[in-house]
C-alpha cells in the first residue's frame, strides 16, 4: 500500500487546492498539495519536502486533521494522511501543478477532486475538521 500525506493549506479562510497535470495519474483531477512517504522518512518531514518541491515554501505541519484508506477502481491502495498547515513562508509557487487556487470551504464539491480525497472535502465543505 502506497502512503501519501497532503497538505490542507488554509490562509484567511480559504483552501489551496491545485490541479493535476494532462500527463499525471489521474490527469486534471483536483488534490490537496503532498505526496509519497519515502522509506524511512517520518509523515511531517515526508510533507514539508513535498511542500518545497511543488510549491516553494517552508511549511510549519500542523495537526493530522483525517487518516484514511482508499481502494481505486484498478486494485492500488493508499494510505492517506492529511495535516493542516496555516503557517509557511515564503510565496506560493507553483512548480508542478496545471493550476492552484484558492477556495473558500463551501465551493471545494465544485471541483472534480481525487476519489479519495472525497470524504475530507465533504468533512471540510461542511465546516468540519478546521
Amino acid at each position: 500500500m502506497k502512503r501519501v500525506v497532503a497538505a490542507v493549506i488554509e490562509k484567511n479562510g480559504k483552501l489551496l487546492v491545485c490541479q493535476r497535470t494532462r500527463h499525471q495519474t489521474m490527469p486534471l483531477k483536483w488534490e490537496f498539495p503532498g505526496g509519497k512517504i519515502e522509506e524511512g522518512e517520518q509523515p511531517r518531514d515526508a510533507l514539508r519536502r513535498e511542500l518545497e518541491e511543488e510549491l516553494g515554501i517552508e511549511a510549519r505541519i500542523g495537526d493530522e486533521i483525517s487518516r484514511l484508506q482508499h481502494r481505486y477502481p484498478n486494485g492500488s491502495r493508499v494510505e492517506l494522511r492529511f495535516f493542516l498547515v496555516r503557517d509557511y513562508s515564503g510565496d506560493i509557487e507553483n512548480r508542478i501543478f496545471r493550476d492552484v487556487r484558492w477556495s473558500d470551504p463551501k465551493d471545494l464539491a465544485s471541483f472534480d477532486f481525487l476519489e479519495a480525497d472525497a470524504e475530507l472535502v465533504r468533512d471540510l465543505a461542511a465546516g468540519r475538521l478546521i
